[in-house]
């Protein structure tokens, strides 16, 4: 009895994180915009899941193998699209690699003693 309902709760809870993954997979393919997202999170993220895997690899197949490979996939997929959308240092800012001097295209504030 005990074996149904924990192969069970672990079905619903790989299908429930799997489909929270979603809405952050589709915004970040949509919008490519994967600047809120921190590059050593992710590769640490990554290395966790090749340390997981070893661990997996003792127990016999099931839900935690699912969740482990979407998990896996994801944060490579992550991982992935920083590596290549992340911006890069020197690289000039803004649209059409036109410099807009200060992050978020504001100019710099004036100085007091300068006069203006």
């Amino acid at each position: 009895m005990w074996g149904t309902v924990a192969a069970s709760a672990g079905v619903v809870a790989t299908a429930l994180f799997v489909l929270s993954s979603l809405p952050m997979l589709a915004k970040a393919a949509r919008s490519r915009d994967l600047s809120s997202y921190s590059g050593a999170n992710l590769l640490i993220a990554n290395v966790g899941n090749v340390a997981q895997a070893l661990y997996l690899t003792t127990i016999p197949a099931g839900p935690l193998w699912v969740l482990h490979g979407f998990n896996t996939a994801v944060s490579g997929l992550m991982l992935g699209w920083w590596l290549r959308r992340r911006p890069r240092p020197g690289a000039a800012a803004g649209r059409g690699g036109i410099s807009r001097g200060r992050a978020g295209g504001r100019p710099a504030p004036r100085s007091p003693r300068s006069g203006r």
